[in-house]
């Protein structure tokens, strides 16, 4: 029996106090269950309405900030789960020295978080990896190229051409720009995932190593340099199925331009985000198939470098520029009729007033159109960064075998015939013949075979030939210009350190000089079209240590003129002209580059009053219409008529120079310098703006003013130097200040006499 229930219990609970709280829950349950089912629906249905529940509903809700896009910092973390972030710059734009190429209008922070954050711009700025090694120059050539494939300079244009001059550092330039194009964007993202660079088979590993040498690890790069057709078919699918979506693991493909053309077809299969084609000259002709085969490429970014934009016609020229921007000079036709005719009328040395005047405002309409493309920078801006350089052209005599050779050369029935027209074209061609004169120039030796098979033109040489003529024993006394080769070589063995590159056009020249340098007991190295790739690369490392018993670096200009960096010599003999100005400029240019310490000699050797000099003529001509065109030069003197360029078969005897004869030059009596050349001008201006020396007195070359006494050859010499750089400029002026500043300062004070003048020889 429960004691609550006792008698004596009965009725105590009324009395005692007992806490509210104490079995309440039980006393609740006991009164639910006490409460029928049907009763429970409907006492809930009538507490509970629909407006109750909306209005708890909204109570609810948890508080936000009344602004747009807020995003609270102490809201919860969920693990797996990416936190919002805010877009930015992969590099900070307002860091020192920071090069940026795109900086987005500026937008308040509050109407940022109105935005969509997808249309918010960032800023581009290149890595300062490579952005704090660019030089002022380069970091603008970085910067007019990213305008250009952006579509920045010309709407709906995204091509331009990098038309320095070399030794500017174009490679360097396009690896910048290349990089960052793989890594930014505006949009917060990489502009393009895949690139292309075609260039000659020679520098596609050269390319591979600038890549390796300024970025490092940073990205992969897949180089066809070699291998089986099924080897690089493999590489190149896989290169070209890769995704254009997202990060790509090798996003750069280098190849040459002879497989490209071969496997055109697989290239041609997806879309790539930028092709930057090398020496890109070699697309002058838009017939060829490797041209077609570029212009087929998917790829609305392009680059083209060229040192040489224009190398023989403006044709060339329009091909070029049709190439990265389609259509923006019209057709080949539209051109040719609008600003090719015009432009080269008015070149002509006879051309008329109005001519010139019609020459140069289609010459002003076409630059307008092409500067937004193209960006060209000459070789003065080297002079801050490297020692001088001396050019010399240098006008050589022929011995008297090799005069006799050749006036029977043209003057034989053969020559004559072909231009009278009664030649037999298909056995006696032109070409043949200059080639042929040519050789002569340099050494009988390179034209015996066709002296002993009596060969067209060549019918009575045998008989001028010595009783003991040998072409096993190289003899310089029967050519001019290997006397002076001879001369020079002896000199620099003797007297100096210095390191030289021989250059010529033919091989059977450069077997010329292996013999003369086997019979002098001189170390050299020779790189020709039979020397691999490979090999190239560790034979110019090698001639570049200083340790390395290598003196002479023979060079074929056609093999390995462009790319090469040959700074362990600083004087290069260019042996023979070539037609193409260009094909002698790459070839010059190997010594005076990055990395040079020493002053740089240039020496360019003509036999006097033969096919070199109307050769060398003709380059002028062609310098002068890519003055014009590529450099707005309106000062490019205008020497040559054409008939003076179709005048190559014939040799002037009584003439110390026939260059210097056809300029008609007023800063010359009698051969003698009378006026020194304008005060701004330097090797890079017209030749008539040259020293001109008929004697060796004001040569600035102390070898070749040996040389000129030994040889007795030289006829005449154009000469002059690099120009010389401001800040070298300066700090002569400052170390005269200096002087000057020190001088007062001794006569003002009495303790002191005035000093001796002749102590200050090396500040005047």
């Amino acid at each position: 029996m429960r004691r609550s229930l006792a008698p004596s219990q009965i009725g105590a609970n009324e009395s005692v106090f007992k806490s509210p709280l104490l079995n309440s829950s039980k006393r609740k349950k006991r009164e639910c269950t006490k409460i029928p089912l049907a009763q429970k629906s409907l006492s809930q249905s009538l507490s509970v309405s629909d407006h109750e529940i909306l209005i708890k509903q909204i109570l609810n809700k948890p508080f936000k900030v009344p602004i747009p896009n807020y995003v609270s910092s102490y809201c919860g973390k969920s693990l797996g789960l990416k936190r919002t972030q805010v877009r930015r710059a992969l590099h900070d734009p307002d860091e020192p020295n920071a090069l940026v190429l795109y900086r987005p209008p500026y937008i308040p922070e509050h109407e940022k978080m109105k935005m969509n954050a997808n249309d918010i711009k960032v800023a581009v700025v290149v890595d300062p990896v490579l952005g704090n090694i660019l030089r002022p120059h380069q970091r603008d050539g970085v910067k007019f190229m990213y305008d250009c494939v952006t579509g920045i300079q010309i709407e709906n244009a995204y091509g331009c051409i990098m038309a320095d001059e070399m030794g500017l550092g174009k490679t360097l330039q396009c690896i910048t720009l290349l990089w960052t194009l793989l890594r930014q964007g505006p949009d917060c993202k990489p502009t393009i995932t895949k690139a292309i660079i075609v260039c000659p088979s020679s520098l596609v590993k050269n390319w591979y190593n600038e890549i390796g040498k300024w970025l490092g690890q940073r990205i992969n790069a897949l180089p066809m340099d070699g291998g089986s057709k099924a080897d690089i078919t493999l590489k190149l699918q896989q290169f070209m199925n890769t995704f254009t979506s997202g990060r790509v693991a090798t996003p750069v493909l280098i190849i040459s331009y002879e497989t490209f053309r071969i496997y055109t077809n697989i290239l041609h299969s997806s879309e790539v985000g930028l092709v930057l084609c090398d020496e890109g000259h070699r697309l002058k002709n838009s017939e060829n198939q490797t041209y077609q085969a570029l212009m087929g490429l998917k790829a609305k970014r392009r680059i083209l470098i060229s040192g040489t934009p224009i190398q023989n016609d403006l044709t060339e020229y329009f091909s070029l520029v049709h190439f990265v921007n389609e259509g923006i000079l019209g057709t080949a036709q539209e051109f040719k009729k609008k600003y090719e005719n015009h432009i080269l009328k008015g070149q002509d040395a006879l051309a008329t007033a109005q001519e010139r005047e019609k020459a140069q405002e289609c010459l002003q309409t076409l630059t307008s159109i092409v500067n937004k493309c193209m960006i060209r920078r000459t070789s003065n801006l080297l002079t801050k960064y490297l020692p001088v350089k001396f050019e010399q052209v240098i006008c050589v005599k022929m011995t008297s075998l090799q005069t006799q050779i050749y006036k029977n050369f043209i003057n034989s029935d053969a020559i004559r015939n072909k231009f009278t027209g009664n030649g037999d074209k298909n056995t006696f061609t032109t070409l043949s013949s200059i080639t042929t004169l040519k050789k002569l120039c340099n050494h009988p030796d390179l034209v015996y075979d066709k002296i002993i098979e009596r060969s067209e033109g060549f019918e009575k040489a045998k008989d001028l030939l010595p009783a003991n003529y040998d072409i096993k024993d190289v003899k310089p006394e029967y050519s001019g210009k290997l006397m002076i080769l001879d001369c020079i070589l002896a000199n620099l063995k003797t007297n100096t350190d210095d390191k030289i590159v021989l250059v010529s056009n033919y091989t059977q020249t450069l077997d010329l000089f292996e013999k003369l340098c086997r019979k002098r007991c001189y170390q050299y190295v020779r790189l020709d079209g039979s020397m691999t790739i490979k090999k190239r690369a560790k034979v110019v490392e090698s001639f570049n240590d200083k340790n390395s018993n290598e003196w002479i670096f023979m060079l074929s200009s056609k093999a390995g003129g462009c790319g090469l960096n040959l700074i362990g010599a600083n004087r290069l003999i260019m042996f023979d002209p070539d037609w193409n100005p260009a094909n002698d400029d790459q070839a010059m240019a190997r010594v005076w580059r990055d990395g040079q310490k020493k002053p740089c000699y240039i020496y360019r050797l003509l036999a006097t009053g033969t096919i070199e000099e109307k050769i060398f003529q003709r380059q002028a001509h062609k310098k002068a219409l890519s003055d014009t065109v590529v450099d707005q030069n309106e000062e490019s003197l205008r020497h040559f008529t054409s008939e003076d360029l179709k005048d190559l078969f014939r040799l002037e005897e009584n003439t110390l120079s026939d260059t210097h004869s056809k300029f008609k030059c007023r800063r010359c009596v009698n051969n003698i310098q009378v006026t020194i050349p304008p005060e701004n001008s330097d090797c890079t201006s017209d030749l008539s703006n040259w020293y001109h020396c008929a004697d060796k007195k004001n040569l600035a070359d102390i070898v070749l003013k040996q040389c000129w006494d030994l040889a007795k050859s030289i006829s005449f010499v154009f000469h002059h130097r690099s120009a010389q750089a401001e800040a070298k400029i300066d700090e002569i002026e400052d170390k005269e200040n200096v002087q000057e500043k020190k001088r007062r300062k001794i006569e003002v004070d009495e303790d002191y006499s005035e000093p001796d003048d002749s102590g200050d020889e090396d500040y005047r």
